[in-house]
């Protein structure tokens, strides 16, 4: 059998089984690639060089029992091969983090935030690092930031920690523990922050695929905006009066502007289009009024 009929198969496989995607792939084809590439010991950006090759009948057995368990399990699949990328970069990850695909590293990739860093820029957070992927990013994007990466979940940390050193950043990142800004103070010039954002309703609705990922980085209340009304209150303390906050909130952004009507925010253009990143200046934070008050 030919790689690619045996990967043509495994997609007809995993369509059949109704698997849900969204965690590195969005169809079955290219879910049934990496999987098929990666059980073979085969770069997963090589399948047209691969495609013809022969596979034996015990390693496509492997990749047989690989696909099933990916339909069983119903987990991602970066939780089978303990790999993900943004990027074009490799990271670790496991069931302790959630499986890294924010748009924010489009951004940093593509120099979308840099009109809004000054080259005195020195320090950046990445608020709910988890797998501490936008952390790594950030640090290979401006080599002259030092990076805070903070998450609530010690789990999560120690798994940041091995793509922090996987990447050779431990000189530049610093991992912390925190519930929200409480154990970081800045100022910061940049501040990423991919939160739990989904709405409770939407928590509901979610396949099997990402309810196996660590609820705590993803639900985000009755709206959305629990962490995010939290985060707003009190990080113009944590910024250089020129910084920015860059927050990602997903399909949320009705549920934003209904929370915050009279923020000056701008949504910034990505792969999935406008509506998923915004990026909020100092001083537009700073017109917030006090909390409880309508924004």
């Amino acid at each position: 059998m030919r790689i690619i009929d045996l990967i043509e198969a495994m997609a007809q496989r995993l369509a059949a089984s109704e698997v849900s995607y969204g965690h590195g792939t969005t169809n079955a084809f290219d879910e049934a690639a990496w999987l098929t590439l990666w059980k073979l010991g085969l770069a997963i950006d090589n399948l047209d060089e691969v495609a013809e090759s022969r596979v034996p009948e015990q390693r496509a057995q492997a990749v047989r029992e690989v696909i099933e368990e990916r339909i069983k399990s119903r987990k991602p699949a970066a939780y089978l091969t303990r790999e993900a990328w943004l990027q074009g970069v490799p990271f670790y990850v496991d069931e302790r983090a959630i499986v890294p695909r924010s748009f924010i590293a489009e951004l940093l990739s593509d120099g979308s935030i840099d009109p809004w860093l000054g080259e005195d820029a020195r320090r950046g957070l990445d608020l709910c690092t988890g797998n501490g992927s936008l952390a790594v990013l950030a640090a290979m994007a401006y080599p002259s930031l030092a990076v805070d990466a903070s998450d609530l979940s010690a789990a999560a940390l120690e798994v940041a920690k091995i793509n922090v050193a996987r990447h050779g950043l431990g000189s530049r990142i610093r991992l912390v523990e925190s519930d929200g800004l409480a154990k970081v103070s800045g100022p910061y010039d940049l501040i990423l922050c991919n939160p739990p954002y989904v709405n409770d309703r939407s928590m509901a609705a979610l396949p099997a695929e990402y309810r196996a990922e660590p609820e705590l980085a993803l639900s985000g209340g009755a709206d959305g905006m629990d962490f995010i009304r939290r985060l707003l209150r009190d990080v113009p303390e944590r910024l250089e009066p020129n910084g920015v906050l860059v927050l990602e909130i997903g399909h949320e952004r009705s549920h934003f502007e209904a929370a915050f009507p009279r923020l000056e925010a701008l949504w910034l253009e990505t792969s999935a289009g406008s509506d998923m990143v915004v990026l909020i200046t100092a001083a537009a934070l700073r017109t917030l009024v006090a909390p409880g008050q309508d924004r």
